[in-house]
């Protein structure tokens, strides 16, 4: 069969399905893409000629920035639990760098997505082509080498022959979830367009089997092992619980046993927050209920969990516990010393079967309900109240999402929504906070819309985030993919500037003010209509000044059709404080007391680091 490298690309893709516990599906449902010239006429031909007239078509969408159209693939994988992803082209040159952010993102948080850049001649006759990067050192380098290290698996297609073997090895590593991430084929635009005669079984229908392991039964004993041998155990459910369908597993085992279950960002919602054994969020964004049993647990079970510094508190959370980590990849059940049970979330506990009527100490069971029945006084409190703050905006949405997802990504909103958000299910919360990257929160809520189009999305993004990425609103707009946007004003950068002042850095830079009488920029607050800005992207824009127009503006939009940015301006407000460290270092000398002081605190606060050897 005689196509060009494009052509072949797009038709393998079209044949690419995915499939776990006897359910298939696409494993690549469309492309996302930007055209210039070092894809127009490779990939760009090969979708167009390809287009939505042919049973085998992949759907073509149109981006508006890079970096976004990567998060709104990680934003569909995830919801899709891993499998199924999107497909993302580029030119060379910016188009392609703007992608690696992107990629980390996805990286970081073990999510696939593929990743299809232009890349400059392989032949080289007509080099230095436009945006081609010139290294003195070797011709071998362009700028998509940028993506070598925020890649699970890189690949250069630099003859047609290479094609087949990189395309099956992209394939596997994006189904693999011990190995997933972003994948990069990085495509010279010469090489695109060269044609070759393929074999027709390279366009067969292929089935990827995504596989549940099942633990080696000698882990599994040592597990049960130290299991029975503990008294005060705590459950840290992590996104494998989610990726892996093991929420009931999870709710049924813990129900059981008696053990208190805690949540990192990725793991919320993995049992609802009714349960009686929830405890709410652990480490530094964590409830008070979960930490203090995080500190007196004498056995922490991690499920699913790659252990960020935000779950241990920069390490000084969990007193002298013993690890279990249940976790499909060998390299996150290593950490923190623990007893490494390398499996699938749900098949092993599923297998916890085996401890037939042991429970955790009774009292432990008790007094975990007791303090998670105070956390929810506690939240019913600060999220009620007559003036805009940020924890009584949660409030409101959070009674108006009701079945929807709430997405979030970066600044305070995620740490908030981690204390106070009362998640049902995990499809319902989605905060990326592996990256914690600003600008992910629309883009990825558009991503989320495309895979459960039956679900009203509520993307919750703050000012900065917002003025880095607004534009896939466009993209919403245009493909009638309606979300709720509920954009909260604070003027700047309230996370960080609360942060910047506790480590002695005066919040500088983190308000949107212009440039005072002193030469700082202390001055009034920036003339920027952020509503305005998003009617004019071609969403509808409602305005809220209080607590009750909030509400009816929230229910106006969950109602609509259309893509719908609810704005609000929020004063500052209580919320619950910390009760637990974040490892940020401070300044070992300065002139400020205050900077002494806070290194005074941070050295304190260092004692209690373990290795957790």
């Amino acid at each position: 069969m005689r196509l060009t490298v494009a052509q072949a690309l797009v038709r393998f893709l079209a044949a690419q399905w995915s499939e776990r516990d006897g359910v298939e599906q696409r494993l690549v449902a469309g492309v996302f893409g930007i055209f210039g010239h070092g894809n127009v006429a490779g990939l760009g031909q090969a979708l167009a000629e390809r287009g939505a007239g042919t049973g085998d078509a992949l759907p073509y969408y149109l981006a508006r920035n890079e970096q976004a159209m990567v998060h709104t693939a990680v934003g569909y994988a995830r919801t899709r639990e891993r499998l199924s992803t999107f497909a993302c082209t580029t030119s060379i040159g910016p188009g392609a760098t703007n992608m690696v952010t992107g990629a980390a993102l996805a990286t970081i948080n073990r999510v696939p997505v593929l990743l299809l850049p232009g890349d400059v001649f392989a032949t080289r006759v007509a080099g230095p082509v436009l945006q081609e990067l010139e290294d003195p050192r070797s011709y071998d380098v362009t700028v998509n080498d940028a993506l070598r290290p925020v890649s699970r698996f890189f690949d250069r297609i630099n003859r047609p022959e290479q094609l087949p073997a990189a395309l099956l090895a992209a394939m596997r590593v994006l189904t693999d979830p011990a190995e997933t991430g972003a994948v990069t084929l990085a495509l010279p635009q010469d090489v695109q367009a060269e044609a070759y005669d393929w074999p027709e079984e390279l366009f067969a229908r292929r089935v990827w089997h995504v596989a549940r392991p099942a633990p080696e039964p000698a882990a599994l004993a040592r597990a049960l092992e130290l299991i029975r041998g503990s008294r005060r155990p705590l459950i840290v459910a992590g996104g494998g619980v989610a990726y892996s369908g093991a929420c009931e597993a999870l709710a049924a085992f813990a129900g059981r046993c008696g053990a208190p279950v805690a949540e990192t960002q990725a793991g919320k919602g993995a049992v609802p927050y009714d349960h009686p054994r929830w405890v709410g969020a652990v480490g530094h964004t964590g409830t008070a209920a979960a930490n203090e049993l995080a500190r007196e647990a004498d056995l922490v079970i991690g499920v699913g969990t790659r252990y960020s510094d935000f779950t241990t508190a920069s390490r000084t959370l969990f007193g002298r516990a013993r690890f279990l980590n249940v976790n499909v990849a060998a390299f996150d059940a290593a950490k923190n010393s623990g007893e490494m049970l390398v499996a699938d979330a749900r098949a092993a506990l599923e297998a916890f079967g085996a401890l037939g009527d042991w429970r955790a100490e009774e009292g432990w069971t008790g007094r975990a309900a007791e303090l998670a029945r105070g956390w929810h006084e506690q939240v019913s409190l600060v999220t009620t109240g007559e003036e805009l703050t940020q924890p009584v905006v949660l409030g409101l949405l959070n009674e108006v999402a009701r079945d929807g997802v709430v997405v979030n990504a970066a600044g305070s909103m995620p740490g908030d929504l981690h204390k106070l958000w009362m998640a049902r299910e995990p499809r319902g919360y989605h905060v990326e906070y592996g990256y914690s990257c600003m600008g992910y929160e629309i883009a990825g809520g558009l991503g989320v819309k495309l895979a459960a189009p039956e679900r009203e999305v509520f993307v919750l993004v703050g000012d900065g985030s917002y003025l880095m990425m607004a534009q896939e609103i466009v993209t919403a707009v245009q493909e009638g993919l309606k979300l709720v946007i509920v954009l909260v004003d604070n003027h700047g950068f309230a996370s960080i500037g609360g942060l910047s002042e506790s480590v002695g850095a005066r919040r500088l830079g983190t308000a949107y003010r212009m440039r005072g009488a002193t030469g700082e920029l202390d001055g009034a607050f920036v003339p920027v209509d952020l509503a305005a800005n998003a009617a004019s992207l071609g969403a509808d824009v409602l305005r809220a000044d209080g607590p009750e127009s909030l509400r009816v503006a929230l229910t106006k939009a969950r109602e609509s059709a259309r893509t719908t940015v609810v704005y609000v301006e929020t004063v500052p407000g209580p919320a619950p404080a910390t009760t637990a460290w974040w490892d940020v270092p401070v300044a070992e000398v300065s002139e400020d007391d205050g900077v002494r002081r806070a290194r005074a605190a941070y050295e304190a606060a260092k004692r209690d680091q373990r290795p957790y050897l």
